[in-house]
C-alpha cells in the first residue's frame, strides 16, 4: 500500500495548527515566535512573517480583545512608558550646550512639564530669540552654555534638531549661573545679576 501523502498546503496548515501560542506574560526576545498569525492580530512590539507572529522587541507577551470583539491583539510590552517627543506648539525646558554666532544649541529635557527619558536637540536661531530688533541680536549676550531656557517648538526642523523660539514674554533664560558658578537672578527682561558679586 502507498503511504498517505497530504497536499503541501494541507500539511502546512496542519503544522501551523499544531503550534501553540505562548501564554500571556511569557518573556520574549526579538525574533521569537509567539503565535500562529491566525491566532490574532499583530500589535505593538510584534510583526507577521509568513504564517506566524514574532516579537520585535524584548518584553512580555500581552493579549487583549480587539475592538470588533473577534481576533485578539497580540503585543509585546516593554514595561517602558511611551516615548515622548516634542511637537509644534509644545513648551520645553532645555539646557544650552553650545553657542555660535548664528544659533544656540539646546538639549531638550522636558516637554510640557514632563521629563524625557533621553534629551532631544533643539536650535534657537538669532532671528527667533526675540520679536523686536531682530537684526541687533547678539546671541552670545542672550545665552551661555549651562543656561536653562524655556522655549516653544515652532518647527520640527530636520532629522537632527527641533527649531525653538524664545520670542514671547514667557520664554527665555529661567536659570543661569555666573562665571564663578553662583546663581543669577533676573533684574530686567534682558539682564541677570550674580547673587554674590551683584555684577550684571
Amino acid at each position: 500500500a502507498c503511504p498517505l501523502r497530504l497536499p503541501k498546503n494541507a500539511m502546512a496548515a496542519s503544522a501551523v495548527a499544531s503550534v501553540e501560542s505562548l501564554s500571556e506574560g511569557t518573556a520574549v526576545v526579538p525574533g521569537e515566535r509567539i503565535a500562529p498569525a491566525a491566532a490574532g492580530t499583530a500589535g505593538e512590539g510584534t510583526y507577521v512573517r509568513g504564517r506566524f507572529i514574532y516579537a520585535s522587541s524584548v518584553g512580555r507577551v500581552r493579549k487583549a480583545a480587539a475592538s470588533d470583539g473577534e481576533a485578539e491583539v497580540i503585543s509585546v510590552s516593554t514595561g517602558k512608558p511611551p516615548l515622548l517627543t516634542p511637537q509644534v506648539g509644545n513648551v520645553i525646558l532645555g539646557k544650552v550646550s553650545k553657542v555660535n554666532p548664528r544659533y544656540a544649541t539646546v538639549e531638550i529635557v522636558s516637554v510640557e512639564g514632563k521629563s524625557l527619558r533621553e534629551p532631544f536637540q533643539g536650535i534657537i536661531n538669532t532671528k527667533d530669540v526675540r520679536a523686536t530688533e531682530i537684526g541687533k541680536v547678539e546671541i552670545y549676550k542672550c545665552f551661555r552654555p549651562g543656561d536653562v531656557v524655556r522655549a516653544e517648538v515652532f518647527s520640527l526642523g530636520d532629522m537632527r534638531s527641533f527649531y525653538l523660539t524664545t520670542a514671547k514674554d514667557a520664554y527665555g533664560v529661567v536659570y543661569a549661573t555666573s562665571v564663578g558658578g553662583a546663581p543669577m537672578i533676573p533684574i530686567s527682561w534682558q539682564e541677570m545679576q550674580c547673587t554674590q558679586t551683584r555684577l550684571v
